[in-house]
């Protein structure tokens, strides 16, 4: 019987390369699990850490629930409502990118914070739509700290604007727990330094005027895979850390 050599050649590259593959997969796993390891062994008792997962493959994400984390970010909601349809149900998710008020209603009867309140009327649509699913939902209001024109965010004023005009009991399906900014992209630690302290300023006003005596609202998230350290320093309550826990993304050209 004739055997073709072509079929035998074939058949063994692909052996070598599902095996290939096997062998990549499993230390891009050990890997995250040593990167979180590491990072988690860097952070204060009092420090959250936000594992963010955005763009990231299942098989990621698990790889670190699989070593104890449970906190993940998500920065565009269609991809946070189908990694929560296939993941394990105990993940706390956390949203953190720019939330249009059109699309809060796919996140609403899941999500535990929003990060990323940034206008009146998204605060208020989210107290709407968490009401309408007979829930509370954590949120923080995000402020504008960095120099960049291109992120979102509050500024001291419109808070202080908004609360004279909207006093806290009109949004009773919300719990505001602090809040959230990004530093500047740039490698002046002196300058991110600065914008963290803003941060923890507008806390402590914040915290003192409206606050002071909630307990919940006791949160400041702010630092990255970059920074994270020196936000800590300035007191973060939560940091979030993407490329230094599963590698650089890879984002589809479309």
């Amino acid at each position: 019987m004739y055997v073709c050599p072509f079929f035998f050649a074939t058949d063994t590259r692909l052996v070598f390369s599902n095996k290939n593959v096997i062998f990549v997969k499993k230390k891009i796993m050990e890997q995250i699990v040593e990167n979180l390891q590491k990072i988690k062994s860097q952070l204060l008792d009092n420090v959250k850490l936000v594992a963010v997962s955005k763009v990231k493959p299942n098989e990621d994400i698990m790889a670190a629930y699989h070593a104890g984390q449970r906190l993940f970010g998500e920065n565009y909601v269609q991809e946070l409502a189908q990694k929560y349809e296939q993941l394990p149900k105990d993940i706390q998710w956390h949203f953190i990118g720019h939330l249009q008020t059109n699309k809060v209603k796919y996140i609403i009867p899941f999500v535990s914070c929003i990060q990323s309140i940034d206008t009146p009327k998204l605060l208020s649509e989210v107290n709407r739509l968490a009401a309408k699913h007979n829930r509370t939902v954590d949120v923080l209001l995000q402020f504008h700290i960095a120099e960049e024109s291109t992120k979102f965010g509050f500024s001291i004023e419109e808070v202080k604007e908004m609360f004279q005009l909207h006093p806290l009991a009109e949004f009773p399906n919300v719990r505001i727990c602090g809040v959230m900014g990004m530093g500047t992209f740039t490698e002046d630690m002196t300058q991110v330094r600065r914008e963290f302290k803003t941060l923890k300023s507008y806390f402590d006003e914040l915290k003192a005027t409206y606050f002071e005596h909630a307990g919940y609202f006791k949160e400041i998230s702010m630092g990255m895979t970059d920074d994270y350290l020196i936000a800590q320093q300035e007191g973060a309550t939560i940091v979030r850390i993407g490329s230094a826990i599963f590698g650089k993304r890879i984002y589809n050209k479309q």
